[in-house]
């Protein structure tokens, strides 16, 4: 007999107790058992490479054996204290993200998760500013509550209710489908200059500030021409708003030989969030601002109970430690440069393949069913899973038409455990173009 529950008792339990807000992947559903780094096991005990970390979450690896037992140690220790009394594990990360974060961010506040860190960010550009209004890309993602839903830049990711005032989306640098219908490089970044049009016109003109993905994740790792965030910066600055970048899932080293996505376009930001691969599997978000804007909470008491749990701190500050270590910030640009030109190479293959994308590993394969018109390949990409997955790859996917093979690996991936992706999608592919 299993020691496991039935996939069948499982998913019935599922209908019967859990809010049908819950989704599964694959026709078949995994059931996942355990973790070791970069692999997963399922009930019947078949390996698969977790090529999409845990929904870009797994960072340094699954059960890392360099996060574990100190974790362990904590929890044996003292599992929660609130943060109206003092603890070590708290401080240690605020000071280990000061001196990883780039340019003046300095003062930290830990929350649950990425959507929490997104609301509290707006509201400390809101006190700093004494303005209330917010400028954001189409395509991005922030979070699934009132605030970071109406941030958000997606139909997909909003649910049918009144949404919270004061935000105006501008169109993102997506080359590859440009809204404005331009080329890069002769479009002179023009969709950066949309800042300008966006709080002349549809603004009061005084912004509170921009929220961005330096590398857009659910919108389908849509990565910007390296210009694109200093002209963007410089004009929100130029107008009095905050420079708000969100690293929920490029931020920790991530997009390769840089601790934060933003590093690689050289742009310092005001405030920036944090969640997902910080704590590498543990629920932990944060926002790290800089010690002028911070004092604008100074006397306003902002609180979160679980936000700063000592268990939650230790495994986020030890992630850290293991990057550092293990030096997996040159390790990740070494395989993304590697996955990724095999992946460009697998193009000049196949002819649903619209563009690679992508630094690190954080990287995107739009698929699409012609390359004049661009069509976007939403079925086939939802094959591709399947075709992957029976090999023994988990991808994740992405974009507004679902048509991005999303690769995003924990940063212990192998080179041969890279070349595994790509066969898988390389195999996949030539199943899928036959049956055109």
């Amino acid at each position: 007999m299993s020691e496991y529950m039935s996939t069948k008792e499982i998913a019935e339990h599922r209908e019967k107790y859990l809010m049908p807000a819950y989704m599964s992947y694959y026709q078949e559903p995994l059931h996942l058992v355990r973790g070791e780094m970069q692999y997963l096991y399922d009930d019947k005990g078949k390996r698969y490479l977790d090529a999409f970390a845990a929904v870009v979450t797994i960072s340094v690896g699954h059960c890392h054996p360099d996060v574990v037992p100190g974790v362990q140690q904590q929890y044996a220790t003292l599992q929660h204290a609130t943060t109206l009394y003092h603890g070590e594990a708290l401080v240690k990360l605020a000071k280990k993200l000061s001196e990883i974060a780039p340019g003046k961010l300095q003062k930290s506040f830990f929350t649950n998760s990425g959507t929490e860190a997104t609301e509290f960010a707006a509201v400390i550009a809101k006190n700093h500013t004494k303005r209330h209004e917010f400028l954001s890309l189409r395509h991005s993602f922030h979070g699934r509550t009132l605030m970071s839903m109406t941030l958000g830049g997606q139909s997909l990711w909003r649910h049918s209710v009144p949404y919270a005032f004061g935000v105006t989306h501008i169109p993102a640098a997506y080359c590859y489908r440009c809204p404005l219908g331009l080329a890069y490089p002769s479009c002179d970044i023009r969709c950066a200059h949309e800042v300008e049009e966006a709080v002349k016109y549809s603004t009061s003109g005084k912004i509170a500030g921009l929220i961005a993905e330096p590398i857009q994740g659910f919108g389908g790792v849509i990565t910007p021409p390296k210009e694109y965030f200093k002209i963007v910066a410089e004009l929100v600055r130029k107008h009095g708003g905050l420079f708000i970048v969100d690293e929920v899932q490029t931020g920790f080293g991530r997009t390769g030989g840089k601790w934060f996505g933003i590093e690689q376009w050289g742009v310092e930001p005001d405030i920036m969030t944090m969640a997902k691969g910080m704590g590498n599997g543990i629920p932990i978000g944060g926002v790290i601002t800089t010690s002028e804007i911070a004092e604008a909470h100074r006397g306003l008491i902002h609180f979160s109970t679980f936000g700063g749990n000592p268990v939650s701190t230790t495994q986020a500050r030890l992630v850290i430690e293991t990057v550092e270590k293990r030096g997996y910030l040159e390790h990740i640009e070494k395989m993304g440069d590697h996955l990724k030109k095999r992946l460009v190479e697998l193009s000049e293959k196949h002819r649903m393949i619209g563009e690679v994308r992508g630094m690190g590993l954080m990287l995107g394969v739009e698929l699409v069913r012609d390359r004049k018109t661009k069509e976007p390949a939403k079925d086939e990409t939802l094959r591709m899973m399947e075709l992957c997955k029976e090999r023994g790859v988990l991808i994740g996917k992405g974009a507004m038409a679902g048509n991005v093979i999303r690769i995003k690996p924990p940063y212990c991936l192998t080179k041969d455990d890279a070349d595994a992706i790509v066969t898988a999608i390389d195999e996949g592919l030539t199943i899928l173009e036959k049956k055109k």
